[in-house]
C-alpha cells in the first residue's frame, strides 16, 4: 500500500468534496426527517427519525434497518444539517455533541482525511498506513499560509506557531498528547521535520555571502540534520514496540527548536520525562524492551561481540521473551542508521564503545544468578562468571562487586555493620543497578545530543517547543507512573481551557458583545490540589513524600493516611467495596481512575544499593564513573533498612538533606514545563488511536469516544457551549437567511448590522439566543439548525408553489391547443363537405381551372415584394440581436461592477470600524504609557532612597544572623537528646524483625513448593516438544507422497492436451458445417418470436389500461369523500362559531340583570327617605346593615386575606416545586450519568469476564486438540508400524516370486531388448511431454504472480499466501527430489511392482487433502471477491469525496480571507493583556516591597529620633560643660581654641542628623502615600469583585429565564414535529425506492457471485477429473504400447477424414458460391427484413421498459392508495371525536342556558317581591299619617318580619354569589376547552392541508399517468401502422418476387411519407403529422427512387 500510495493524489487525503456535501437531495432528505442521534453498544451513535412521543420516552425508527426502538428523550441528541458533514473545524458544528464530533471524524476518517480542528485543538487519527501528504510539495503548498487558508494538516499548526513567533516574537509551544500508538512521535517527527525545512540556517549563510565550500566542512553535521537525526538516536535507546504500537516512545519529551531574529534555527534543546525504566528489565508478553538491545545484538560485527562480550537473544535473562522482529523492520539496518546517526551528531567512537560497553552490562546484571544457601537465608553467587563479564564492562573489582552485593555495609547509628542479603534482596539490587544505569545512560545521551544541538554563538531571540508526552488513559488499575501522567494531563487541560476561553473572550470583546469573563481553568484546580497540594490538606503526593520519611511506613499506611486527609474531598472517592482492587479513585476531567497503591512507596523513593554506586562511582572507566558521579543524592540501603529495621534520623543525618524523592522532582520538572508552556502560545494537537488491531480504515466507536474524554476534546466543546460557537458574518447570514424574513428590509442600500437586526427582529429571536457584534452575528449552539430548518421548510414550500404554477400553465396551454384542433377539424370537415358538394358542378371546375391563370402575373410581383420584406426583415433583426447581444454583456459588465462594488463597500466598512477601534486603543494605550513613563520615573527615585535604607538593614541582618546560629546550637543540642530516644526506639524495631523473619520462612516453604510445580509445568513442556517432533516427522513423509501425486499428474495432464487438440479440429470442422445452416433458421424463427411477442404486449397493455381505469374511479372517489369530509368540518365549524356567539348572549344578558338589580336597590332606598318615621326605622335598619356590611367587609378581608395567603403559599409551594423538579431533573442527569458509567464498567466488566472464559475455554480447545492430535499422530506411527511388517511380508514374497521369475527372465531378455527400443521411442514422447510440463508449469507461475500481485493489496491475505509460496517451494524441491528416485525406478521395474500398491493408498489420502485444498481455495476466492467489492466501493467513495474536497477548497479560501484580519488583532490583544498582567503582577510585588520597606523605615525613625534625644542630650550636657568652661578662669587661654573645634564639630554632626531626619521623614510621608494609593486600588478591586459577583447573578438569572423559554421553545418543536412525521412519510417512500435500487444492486453482485463459484465448481470438477484420469493413466501403464499402436492407427484414419473433410469442404464452398449468388439476390430482401426488425426490436424494448414503468408506477400508486384509504380512516376517526366533542359542548352550552332561565326567574321573583314591599309601604304610609301611635305594634312586627325576610334575601344572594361563582368557573373551563378546541382544530386543519397536498401530489400523479398512458396508446397506434405497412411491404415484395419484377428498397416511414403527399393535401394533415414532418425528413434524408410499375 506504501508504494501505491506514493503514486496518488495526494490533495483527496487533504480536501473535502463539498459538491456532495451541499448536495440538495440530501439536504431535502434531512428537513423531511427529524433525524437525531441515539446511543448504540456497536457504532456508539446511530442515525434516527422521530416517529411518536410518549412522555419522557420517544418512539424512533431506526435509518439503518427501519427498526423501532424506544428511547429516553435525554438520551437523544440533535443532529447537525448536511452542510456541516465532514467540516474541518468542528467548532463550526451548531448541534455540539459527543455523537456530532464522532460522526463528523469518522466520516472524515473514511474519506482518508486524518486531521481536524476542534477549536483550537487539531485532532489526529491514525491511518496505519502511508498517507502521501508529508512530501516536500505539501510543505511548499502550506508556507506561508494561514490555518484558515489551508485545509487541517500538522504542517498548518507549525506553519502558524512558526508565523507568530516571527511576527508577535512570542514563544510557541505545540502539544502532542495521546494514547500509545496514537501517532504522537510521527507528529513530532513531521513537526521538526517542516521547522528544519523552512527555518534552514544553511539559507542564511548563502544570503550572508559565505561561500558553500567553507560553511560545509566547518559544521560536518549541520545544525538541522543533526535535529533531524537526533530522534533514530532517542528512539533506539527510548522506545520499545509494545502491544498496541511498533514504536512506542516509552518517555515524554519536550524539544526545544532555537530561533534567531531572522527566523532560522539556531539550536536545539530536548527534556525528557518519565522513562519506563522497568523495561529494561522485564517485558510483558509479545512486547520488546528498548530497540537498542535488539539492534546492538543483530547489528555489531564479530569484533564489537568479542569487545563486549555478547551472545545470543536467548542467553539473557533480561529479554523475556527472547528475538521478537518488527515486521517491516530489520534490526541491523536500525543499528546501522543509529551509528550514522551518532557520527552526524558528531559523537566520538570512544563515547560510542562505551556507550555500547553500558548496554551490554546491563543485559549482563539480568544473567548473574544468586542461590540460597541450605542453612540460612543468605544469598550466594554459585559462579562469578558473569560478574567477572560485568565488572570487565563496567570496570569493577570482582570481589567487591560480589561482596558488595551479597553483604553489603549499612549504617546503624553511627557505626557501619555488614549485613547478609536474601537471595530476594540481592535480585532486587541487581535489578535496580540495572534499571538505574540505563536510566543515567539515557541522561547523559540527552545531555550529550543538547550540547552537540546547542549554538552558543548565535544567541537564539525566541524559540517553538514541542511536548511529546503519553496522554491522559484509564487502565483498570493503574500505577503511580499512571497517576504522573494522568496530572501532567490534567494540568495542561486546565493550560488549553484558560487559554481558549481567553480567546474567545477577547473576540467577544473586540465585536463589542456583553460577556462576563469565566475562567475554566479553575474547574480542573480542585483535582490538581488533591494531587500536589503541600499542606492544610496535603494531597497525594506531599502524603506519599511524607510516608517515605516514616520508618514504619506501607503501602497500606499510605492509603489510609490519604483515605483520613483528602476522604471528604469532591475530587476523591473511596474504594465502593473491600473486595475492590482499587485502593483509592480520583474523578479527573476525562473520568473516574482507580489507583493501585503497590509499591509506591519504592517507587518513589527509588532506593540502590550504595555500595555497589560507590563502586561505580570509583570505576576504572571514566564514563561509568562520570554517569554515577551523583551517588550522594542515591537513596541508600541503610534508608531502605531503616523502613524496615532501624531508627530512620540516622539514616538521613548522612545525606543532609540531600535526598530528593521521584515525586517532587517529577513534580519540579513539571512545575517549569507548565512556566515555559504559561509564557508560550500554546497549540494543541490530539492524537487518537482508532482501534487496537493496527488495521486502516477501521475506527471503533466507543474506544475513540473515550479517548475524545480523555485528550479534553469534549471538554473544550463543552466549553464552547457556555458562549456562542457559532457564528456567521452579517452578509453571508442576510444571503442566506433573507428568505426567512422577505418584508424585514426596505429597498435600496442598508448597512449591514442593521439589516441583520432587522432579520431578528422579525424571526422573534430570544434574545439569550444571540448576540451582534461589529462584524458578525454570534448564536447558541443549535440556533442554526433551527434556521437551517425553518429556510428549507419555506423554500420546499416555494418550489411547490412554483410548481403548481408551471404545472397549471402547461394543462391551460394543452388545454388551448386541443380546442384549436377542434376547431381546425370542423373547419376541414366543412371545407370537405363543401367540396363534396361542388366536386361534379361544371360551372366549378371551370372556376378552379380559370382562377390560376388570373394570379400568374400577379405572383410573381408578390413573391417579389415578400422577398423585400423579409431581406429587410432579416436584416433588422441582426441588428436587433446584435444590440441584444451587446446590452446583455453591458447589463452582466454592469452588475459585476455593481457586486465588486457592494464588496468593496462592505471591507471599507468593516476596514473603518476597525480602524477607529484601533485609534481608540492606540489613543488608550498612549495615555497609559504616559501614565507608566511617570510610575517609572517616580519609582526610580524610590529605589534610589530604597538603596540608602537598605544598606542600614544589611548591618541589622548581620546582627540577626549571629542571633541564628546560637540558636543553631541550642537545637544541636537537642537533636543528639533526640538521637537517644532513638536508641530506644531500634530495640523496639528489632523485635519487629524476628517476626518479619518468621513470615519469611513462610514465604520459602511456598516458593519451594513453587519451583516443585514449576518443574513438573517444564516436564510436560518437553513431553509436548517430543510430540511435536514426531508431528513434523510424519509431516515431511506425508509432503514426499504429495510430491509423488504432482509428477503423475502432470503426466496425466499432457495425455491430455494431445487428446484436447485432436478434439478440437474435429469440432472446427462440424461448427462450420453447422454454422450457415443454424443462422437461416434463427432468422426466421427470431421472426416469428417477435409476432408472437408483439401480440403479448398488446394484451398486456390492454390489462395495464383496465387497471389504469379502475385506478381513476377508486381515486375519484376517495376526492369524493374527502370534499365531504371538509363539508362536515366547515359545517361543524359554523356550529362551534353559533355556539360561541350564544355564550356571548348570555353573557350580555348576565351584566344587564346584575345592573337591573343595583337599579332597584337604589330605588328602594329613595323610597326610604319620604317620612322622618320612616327615616327612624332607616337609621336602625342602615345601622343593622352597616353592621352587616361590616361584618361582611370583615368577612370579605379574611377571605381575601386567606386568599392572598393561599396564594402565597401556593406560589412558594410552587417555586419550591419547580426548584425540586430542577434539582431532581438535575441528580436524575447525574444518575443517569452515573448509571452510563456504572452501566459501561459493568458491561466492560462482564465483556472482561466473557473474554477470560472465552480465553479459558479456547485454551481448553486447544488442550483437547492437542491431545487429539498427539492420538492420532500416536495411531499413525502405530498404523506405519503395521505398514511396515507387511511390506517386510511382501518383500519375502517378492524374493519367492522372482526366483520363479529369474527362469522366465531368460526368456523376457529377448523381449526386453524389444522392449528398450520402444522404451526410447517412448522417452523421448515423455520428454516432449515434460518440455509441455514445463511450459504449463511456467504459465502456472505467471498466473501465481499475478494473483501475488492482487492478493498483495490486501493485507489480510498477505500471511496466507506467503504460507502457500513456501509450501510450494517445499513442493518443488520434494519434485526435484521424486525426479531423480523415478530415474531409479525406472532400473528398479521389479521394485515398482509393489510400490504401486502403497502409493495407490498414500493417493487416497492425498484425495482427501486436496479437498481440503480446493475447499480452502475456494474461501479464499469468496474472501478475496469480497475484498474487491469493498475495494471498489470505497475508490468510488474516494472519487465522491474528491469533488466534496474541491467545492470546499472555494468555501474555505473565502472564509479565511475573512479570517485573517481577525488573527491580526488577536495577536495585539494577547500582547496587551500579557502587558497588561505583567504590570498586574509588578505592581503587587512592588506593593509588598513598600509594605516591607514601609515597616523598616518605621522602625529605622523610631531609632533614628532615639539617636536624636541622646544627641541633645548630650549637646545639653557640652553647652553646660562649655559654660563651666567659659565661667572657669583657669587656663582660660588654652581651652578656648580647643572649645570652638568641638563646637563646630558638634553643629556639623547635628545638621547631618537634621538632614537625615528631614530624608527619613520624606521616606516616611512617600511610603504612607504609596500604602494610601494600594488601598485604594484594592477597595477599587473589591467594588469590581461584587460587580463582577452580581452580573454573575444576573446571569444566572437570565439562565434560568432562557431555560424556562428554552423549554416553551421546545414544546413548539414537539408540536412542529408532530407536523413533519407527514414529510417524514414521503422521506420514507423515497428510502424504500433507494431500497429496492439497493436489492438490485445486491442481486447483480450476488449472480456475480454464484457465477464465480460456478467457476470455482468447474475448476474443481476438473481437478476430480484429472483424478480420475490419473488413476486411469495408472491403471493403463502397462497397456501404453497397444494404445499408442491404436493411436497411429486412429491417425491414420483421421488422415483419411481429413481428406474426406478437404472433399467435403470443396463441396461446401462450391455451395456457398450458390448460396452467395442467393444472398446477393435475397439481400435487399433480409436488409430490409432486419432494418424492420431492429426497428421493431428497439420499440418492443422501448415497449417492455415503460411497462416496466408502468407497472412500478401502478405499484406506486397502490400504496400511494393505501396510504390515502389510511389517512381518510384516520380522518373519520378525527372527525367522530370532533362531532363528539360538539356533542359535549352543546350539552354544556344547554346547561348554561338552565341556569341563565334559573337566575331570570329568581330575578322576577324578586322584582314581584319589590312591588309587593312597594305596595305595602305605601298602604302604610297613608295609614300612619293618620294614626302612627295605633299602629306602632304592627310596624315592630312587620320590623320583625322585614327582618327575616332580609335574612332570607341575604341568603338567596350569598346563594346566587356562589352560583355565579360556579358559572364563572364553569365559563372558564369552557374557555379552556374552546381554547383546546381551537388547538385542535388548528390541528385538524394543518393536517386537513397536509392531506389536501397529498391528494393534490396524487392528482398529479394521475395526470401525468394518464399523459404516460396516452403517449403509449398514440406510439403503439404508431407501431401498429409501421407493422402493418411493413406486412404490405412484405407482401408486395413477396408478389414482386413471384412475379419477378425489381425492387426498389426504401424505410417504412419515408414509404409513409410519400403516400401521404400522393395520397392527401397539406391542408388535410393533422398537426400531430405536421410536427412529425421534419423529424421523418431528418430520419430519411436519402428520398426513395422512382418506382416503374
Amino acid at each position: 500500500m506504501a508504494h501505491r500510495s506514493g503514486q496518488e493524489d495526494p490533495e483527496r487525503y487533504l480536501f473535502v468534496d463539498r459538491a456532495v456535501v451541499y448536495n440538495p437531495a440530501t439536504q431535502a432528505d434531512w428537513t423531511a426527517k427529524k433525524v437525531v442521534w441515539i446511543p448504540s453498544e456497536r457504532h456508539g451513535f446511530e442515525a434516527a427519525s422521530i416517529k411518536e412521543e410518549r412522555g419522557e420516552e420517544v418512539v424512533v425508527e431506526l435509518s439503518e434497518n427501519g427498526k423501532k426502538a424506544v428511547v429516553n428523550k435525554d438520551d437523544i441528541q440533535k443532529m447537525n444539517p448536511p452542510k456541516f458533514s465532514k467540516v474541518e473545524d468542528m467548532a463550526e458544528l451548531t448541534c455540539l455533541n459527543e455523537a456530532s464530533v464522532l460522526h463528523n471524524l469518522k466520516d472524515r476518517y473514511y474519506s482518508g482525511l486524518i486531521y481536524t480542528y476542534s477549536g483550537l485543538f487539531c485532532v489526529v487519527i491514525n491511518p496505519y498506513k502511508n498517507l502521501p501528504i508529508y512530501s516536500e510539495n505539501i510543505i511548499e503548498m502550506y508556507r506561508g499560509k494561514k490555518r484558515h487558508e489551508m485545509p487541517p494538516h500538522i504542517y498548518a499548526i507549525s506553519e502558524s506557531a512558526y508565523r507568530c513567533m516571527l511576527q508577535d516574537r512570542e514563544d510557541q509551544s505545540i502539544l502532542c498528547t495521546g494514547e500509545s500508538g496514537a501517532g504522537k512521535t510521527e507528529n513530532t517527527k513531521k513537526v521538526i521535520q517542516y521547522l528544519a525545512h523552512v527555518a534552514s540556517s544553511h539559507k542564511g549563510r548563502k544570503d550572508h555571502n559565505i561561500p558553500v565550500s567553507v560553511s560545509i566542512p566547518s559544521f560536518p553535521g549541520e545544525l538541522e540534520r543533526q535535529l533531524l537525526q537526533a530522534n533514530p538516536i532517542l528512539e533506539s535507546f527510548g522506545n520499545a514496540k509494545t502491544v498496541k504500537n511498533d514504536n512506542s516512545s516509552r518517555f515524554g519529551k519536550f524539544i526545544r527548536v532555537n530561533f534567531d531574529v531572522t527566523g532560522y534555527i539556531v539550536g536545539a534543546n530536548i527534556e525528557t520525562y518519565l522513562l519506563e525504566k522497568s523495561r529494561a528489565v522485564r517485558q510483558a508478553k509479545d512486547e520488546r524492551t528498548f530497540h537498542v538491545f535488539y539492534q546492538l545484538l543483530a547489528g555489531a560485527g564479530e569484533h564489537l561481540k568479542t569487545d563486549l562480550l555478547l551472545e545470543g537473544f536467548k542467553n539473557y535473562r533480561f529479554l523475556s521473551n527472547g528475538n521478537i522482529t518488527i515486521p517491516g523492520q530489520q534490526d541491523k539496518d536500525n543499528f546501522q542508521e543509529t551509528m550514522d546517526a551518532m557520527h552526524i551528531m558528531s559523537f566520538s567512537h570512544e563515547e560510542i564503545v562505551c556507550m555500547l560497553k553500558v548496554v551490554s552490562a546491563v543485559l549482563q546484571f539480568g544473567n548473574v544468578v544468586f542461590k540460597k544457601e541450605r542453612n540460612t537465608d543468605q544469598a550466594s553467587m554459585p559462579e562469578n562468571t558473569v560478574a567477572q563479564k560485568l565488572c570487565h564492562l563496567l570496570g569493577l573489582n570482582v570481589m567487591e562487586f560480589t561482596r558488595a552485593i551479597l553483604s553489603p555495609r549499612i549504617k546503624v547509628g553511627r557505626d557501619y555493620v555488614q549485613k547478609a542479603q536474601t537471595k530476594e534482596q540481592a535480585d532486587f539490587a541487581v535489578e535496580a543497578l540495572a534499571k538505574a544505569t540505563y536510566e543515567r545512560l539515557f541522561r547523559w545521551l540527552v545531555h550529550r545530543i543538547n550540547k552537540a544541538l546547542d549554538r552558543t554563538k548565535r544567541q537564539g531571540a525566541s524559540f517553538i517547543g514541542i511536548l511529546d508526552i503519553a496522554g491522559f488513559e484509564i487502565f483498570e488499575l493503574n500505577s503511580f507512573e499512571q497517576m504522573c501522567i494522568n496530572y501532567t494531563n490534567e494540568k495542561l487541560q486546565q493550560l488549553f481551557n484558560h487559554t481558549m476561553f481567553i480567546l474567545e473572550q477577547e473576540e467577544y470583546q473586540r465585536e463589542g458583545i456583553e460577556w462576563s469573563f469565566i475562567d475554566f481553568g479553575l474547574d480542573l484546580q480542585p483535582c490538581i490540589d488533591l494531587i500536589e497540594r503541600p499542606t492544610n490538606p496535603p494531597g497525594v503526593l506531599a502524603l506519599l513524600d511524607e510516608e517515605c520519611w516514616f520508618p514504619k511506613a506501607t503501602d497500606k499506611t499510605f492509603v489510609d493516611k490519604v483515605l483520613q486527609e483528602q476522604g471528604t474531598h469532591p475530587k476523591f472517592q473511596k474504594p465502593r467495596q473491600l473486595k475492590d482492587k482499587a485502593d483509592f479513585c480520583i474523578i479527573h476531567y476525562a473520568g473516574r481512575v482507580d489507583y493501585k497503591a503497590d509499591e509506591w512507596l519504592m517507587k518513589n523513593m527509588d532506593p540502590l544499593n550504595d555500595n555497589v554506586a560507590t563502586l561505580l562511582n570509583q570505576s576504572t572507566d571514566k564514563f561509568v564513573a562520570d554517569l554515577w558521579k551523583d551517588v550522594d543524592r542515591i537513596v541508600g540501603l541503610d534508608q531502605v533498612a531503616g523502613m524496615n529495621e532501624t531508627a530512620f534520623g540516622a539514616a538521613y543525618k548522612t545525606k543532609k538533606g540531600m535526598f530528593r524523592t521521584v515525586g517532587q522532582l517529577y513534580k519540579e520538572s513539571l512545575t517549569k514545563l507548565m512556566a515555559t508552556l504559561r509564557n508560550t502560545n500554546p497549540n494543541f494537537v490530539r492524537c487518537i488511536i482508532p482501534n487496537h488491531e493496527k488495521r486502516a480504515g477501521k475506527l471503533d466507536p466507543h474506544l475513540v469516544l473515550d479517548q475524545l474524554r480523555c485528550n479534553g476534546v469534549l471538554e473544550g466543546i463543552r466549553i464552547c457551549r457556555q458562549g456562542f460557537p457559532n457564528r456567521i458574518v452579517f452578509q453571508e447570514f442576510r444571503q442566506r437567511y433573507e428568505i426567512l424574513t422577505p418584508n424585514a428590509i426596505p429597498k435600496g442600500f442598508m448597512d449591514g448590522k442593521q439589516a441583520c437586526e432587522r432579520m431578528i427582529r422579525a424571526l422573534e429571536l430570544d434574545p439569550n439566543l444571540f448576540r451582534i457584534g461589529q462584524s458578525k452575528v454570534f448564536f447558541r449552539a443549535g440556533v442554526l439548525a433551527h434556521l437551517e430548518e425553518e429556510r428549507d421548510l419555506k423554500i420546499t414550500d416555494i418550489i411547490i408553489y412554483f410548481q403548481s404554477v408551471c404545472r397549471g400553465y402547461l394543462a391551460r396551454k394543452a388545454f388551448a391547443k386541443k380546442q384549436q384542433q377542434l376547431n381546425c377539424l370542423k373547419v376541414l370537415q366543412r371545407n370537405c363537405s363543401a367540396y363534396l358538394k361542388l366536386k361534379h358542378w361544371q360551372w366549378w371546375r371551370l372556376f378552379t381551372k380559370v382562377k390560376p391563370l388570373l394570379q400568374v402575373t400577379r405572383q410573381e410581383e408578390e413573391m417579389q415584394a415578400k422577398d423585400d420584406e423579409l431581406v429587410k426583415v432579416k436584416e433588422k433583426q441582426t441588428k436587433v440581436e446584435g444590440e441584444l447581444v451587446e446590452m446583455e454583456r453591458k447589463h452582466s459588465q454592469l452588475i459585476e461592477e455593481k457586486n465588486i462594488l457592494a464588496e468593496q463597500l462592505q471591507a471599507e466598512t468593516e476596514l473603518f470600524a476597525e480602524a477607529e477601534e484601533m485609534r481608540a486603543r492606540l489613543a488608550a494605550k498612549k495615555q497609559e504609557l504616559e501614565e507608566i513613563l511617570h510610575d517609572l520615573e517616580s519609582r526610580v527615585e524610590e529605589e534610589e532612597e530604597r538603596t540608602q535604607g537598605l544598606q542600614s538593614e544589611k548591618k541589622k541582618m548581620q546582627s540577626h544572623i549571629q542571633d541564628l546560629e546560637e540558636q543553631l546550637d541550642e537545637e544541636e543540642a537537642a537533636r543528639q537528646k533526640l538521637q537517644l530516644e532513638k536508641v530506644t526506639a531500634e530495640a523496639k524495631m528489632k523485635k519487629f524483625e524476628e517476626d518479619i523473619l518468621l513470615l519469611e520462612d513462610q514465604n520459602s516453604k511456598f516458593l519451594k513448593e513453587k519451583k516443585l510445580l514449576d518443574d513438573r509445568v517444564n516436564e510436560m513442556m518437553s513431553q509436548l516438544t517430543e510430540e511435536e517432533e514426531k508431528a513434523k516427522n510424519l509431516g515431511k513423509t506425508k509432503n514426499k507422497q504429495e510430491v509423488m501425486m504432482v509428477d503423475l499428474e502432470e503426466r496425466l495432464k499432457k495425455e491430455e492436451k494431445t487428446r484436447q487438440e485432436l478434439e478440437k479440429a474435429k469440432r472446427k470442422l462440424d461448427g462450420e458445417t453447422t454454422d450457415l445452416q443454424d443462422q437461416i433458421a434463427e432468422l426466421q424463427a427470431q421472426i416469428e418470436e417477435l409476432r408472437v411477442q408483439l401480440a403479448k404486449k398488446e394484451e398486456e397493455l390492454q390489462a395495464i389500461q383496465a387497471r389504469g381505469d379502475e385506478e381513476v374511479t377508486q381515486k375519484n372517489n376517495a376526492l369524493k369523500q374527502v370534499r365531504e369530509l371538509q363539508a362536515q368540518l366547515a359545517e361543524l365549524q359554523e356550529d362551534l362559531e353559533s355556539e360561541k356567539v350564544s355564550r356571548n348572549k348570555a353573557e350580555k344578558l348576565k351584566r344587564d340583570l346584575s345592573e337591573e338589580l343595583e337599579a332597584l336597590k337604589t330605588e328602594l332606598e329613595d323610597t326610604l327617605d319620604t317620612t322622618a318615621a320612616q327615616q327612624e326605622l332607616r337609621t336602625k335598619r342602615e345601622q343593622e346593615v352597616t353592621e352587616l356590611k361590616k361584618a361582611i367587609d370583615e368577612e370579605t378581608k379574611n377571605h381575601e386575606a386567606q386568599i392572598q395567603e393561599m396564594r402565597q403559599r401556593h406560589s412558594t409551594a410552587l417555586e419550591e416545586l419547580s426548584e425540586q423538579l430542577e434539582q431532581t431533573k438535575r441528580f436524575k442527569v447525574n444518575l443517569e450519568k452515573n448509571k452510563q458509567s456504572t452501566e459501561s464498567a459493568n458491561k466492560e466488566l462482564v465483556s472482561e469476564v466473557k473474554g477470560l472464559q472465552q480465553a479459558k475455554t479456547e485454551s481448553e480447545h486447544k488442550k483437547k486438540k492437542l491431545e487429539a492430535q498427539l492420538q492420532e499422530f500416536m495411531a499413525r506411527v502405530t498404523e506405519g508400524e503395521k505398514g511396515k511388517g507387511e511390506l517386510a511380508d511382501r518383500s519375502h514374497k517378492l524374493q519367492t516370486e522372482l526366483d520363479n521369475v529369474s527362469a522366465l527372465l531368460e526368456d523376457a531378455e529377448r523381449k526386453g531388448i524389444k522392449l528398450v527400443k520402444d522404451t526410447t521411442v517412448l522417452e523421448s514422447a515423455l520428454q516432449d511431454t515434460q518440455e509441455l510440463l514445463q511450459e504449463e508449469t511456467r504459465q502456472k507461475l505467471n498466473m501465481s504472480s499475478h494473483i501475488r500481485q492482487l492478493e498483495e493489496e490486501k493485507s489480510t491475505l498477505q500471511e496466507q499466501q506467503e504460507e502457500d509460496e513456501v509450501a510450494c517451494r517445499n513442493l518443488e524441491k520434494q519434485l526435484c527430489t521424486l525426479q531423480a528416485q523415478l530415474v531409479e525406478t525406472k532400473k528398479k521395474l521389479e521394485d515398482d511392482v509393489g510400490m504401486v500398491e502403497g502409493l495407490e493408498e498414500v493417493k487416497r489420502k492425498l484425495q482427501k487433502d486436496m479437498e481440503l485444498a480446493t475447499l480452502r481455495l475456494e474461501e479464499k476466492g469468496i474472501a478475496f471477491e469480497k475484498m474487491e467489492k469493498t475495494k471498489t466501493r470505497l475508490q468510488q467513495e474516494l472519487d465522491d469525496l474528491m469533488v466534496d474536497l474541491d467545492h470546499q477548497r472555494t468555501i474555505v479560501s473565502n472564509l479565511e480571507k475573512k479570517q485573517k484580519k481577525f488573527d491580526q488583532l488577536l495577536a495585539e490583544e494577547k500582547n496587551i493583556s500579557a502587558r497588561y498582567a505583567e504590570e498586574r503582577d509588578k505592581a503587587e510585588a512592588e506593593a509588598r516591597e513598600k509594605e516591607t520597606k514601609s515597616l523598616s523605615l518605621a522602625r529605622a525613625l523610631d531609632e533614628a529620633l532615639e539617636a536624636k534625644e541622646e544627641f541633645e542630650r548630650l549637646n545639653k550636657q557640652l553647652r553646660s560643660e562649655m559654660e563651666d568652661l567659659m565661667s572657669s578662669k583657669d587656663d582660660v587661654g588654652k581651652n578656648v581654641h580647643e572649645l570652638e573645634k568641638s563646637k563646630r564639630t558638634l553643629d556639623q554632626q547635628l545638621e547631618e542628623m537634621r538632614t537625615q531626619l528631614e530624608e527619613l521623614e520624606d521616606e516616611l510621608q512617600a511610603t504612607e502615600d504609596a500604602k494610601l494609593r494600594l488601598e485604594v486600588n484594592m477597595q477599587a478591586m473589591k467594588a469590581q469583585y461584587e460587580r463582577d459577583l452580581q452580573g454573575r447573578d444576573d446571569q444566572n438569572d437570565e439562565k434560568k429565564r432562557a431555560l424556562v423559554k428554552q423549554v416553551r421553545e421546545m414544546e413548539a418543536e414537539l408540536e412542529d414535529e408532530r407536523k413533519q412525521r407527514a414529510l417524514a412519510v414521503a422521506a420514507k417512500k423515497k428510502l424504500e425506492m433507494d431500497l429496492m435500487d439497493m436489492v438490485g444492486q445486491i442481486e447483480g453482485a450476488n449472480k456475480a457471485r454464484d457465477e464465480a463459484i460456478k467457476q470455482l465448481r468447474k475448476l474443481q470438477s476438473q481437478m476430480k477429473d484429472y483424478q480420475r484420469e490419473l488413476e486411469d493413466a495408472r491403471a493403463s501403464r502397462d497397456e501404453i504400447f497397444s494404445q499408442s499402436k491404436e493411436n497411429e492407427k486412429k491417425l491414420k484414419s483421421l488422415e483419411a477424414e481429413v481428406l474426406q473433410l478437404h472433399e467435403d469442404l470443396a463441396a461446401s464452398e462450391r455451395a456457398r458460391r450458390h448460396a452467395e449468388q442467393e444472398r446477393d439476390e435475397l439481400a435487399d430482401e433480409i436488409s430490409n427484413s432486419t432494418s424492420g426488425k431492429s426497428a421493431l426490436m428497439d420499440e418492443k424494448r422501448r415497449l417492455e421498459a415503460r411497462i416496466a414503468q408502468l407497472e412500478e408506477e401502478l405499484e406506486e400508486e397502490q400504496g400511494n392508495m393505501e396510504l390515502l384509504n389510511d389517512r381518510f380512516r384516520k380522518t373519520t376517526i378525527q372527525v367522530d371525536t370532533l362531532t363528539l366533542e360538539l356533542v359535549a359542548e352543546r350539552s354544556m352550552a344547554q346547561k348554561s342556558e338552565n341556569a341563565r332561565q334559573q337566575l331570570e326567574r329568581q330575578n322576577k321573583d324578586l322584582r314581584a317581591k319589590l312591588g309587593e314591599l312597594e305596595g305595602s309601604v305605601k298602604s302604610r304610609f297613608k295609614a300612619s299619617i293618620t294614626a302612627l301611635e295605633a299602629k306602632i305594634l304592627q310596624l315592630e312586627e312587620q320590623l320583625e318580619q322585614e327582618a327575616k325576610e332580609r335574612a332570607a334575601a341575604n341568603k338567596l344572594v350569598r346563594r346566587t354569589e356562589k352560583k355565579l361563582k360556579e358559572v364563572c368557573m364553569q365559563v372558564e373551563d369552557e374557555r379552556r376547552h374552546s381554547d383546546q378546541y381551537k388547538e385542535q382544530m388548528e390541528k385538524a386543519n394543518s393536517r386537513m392541508k397536509q392531506l389536501k397536498r397529498q391528494l393534490e401530489e396524487a392528482e398529479e400523479e394521475a395526470t401525468r399517468a394518464n399523459a404516460y398512458r396516452r403517449k403509449l396508446q398514440r406510439e403503439l397506434d404508431d407501431a401498429t401502422e409501421a407493422s402493418e405497412g411493413l406486412s404490405r411491404e412484405v407482401n408486395t415484395l413477396k408478389s414482386r418476387l413471384r412475379r419477378g419484377g425489381p425492387i426498389s428498397f426504401s424505410s417504412s416511414r419515408s414509404g409513409r411519407r410519400q403516400l401521404q403527399v400522393e395520397g392527401t393535401s397539406l391542408d388535410l394533415l393533422s398537426d400531430d403529422e405536421v410536427e412529425n414532418k421534419p423529424t421523418d425528413a431528418n430520419a430519411n434524408e436519402t428520398p426513395a427512387a422512382p418506382q416503374p410499375e
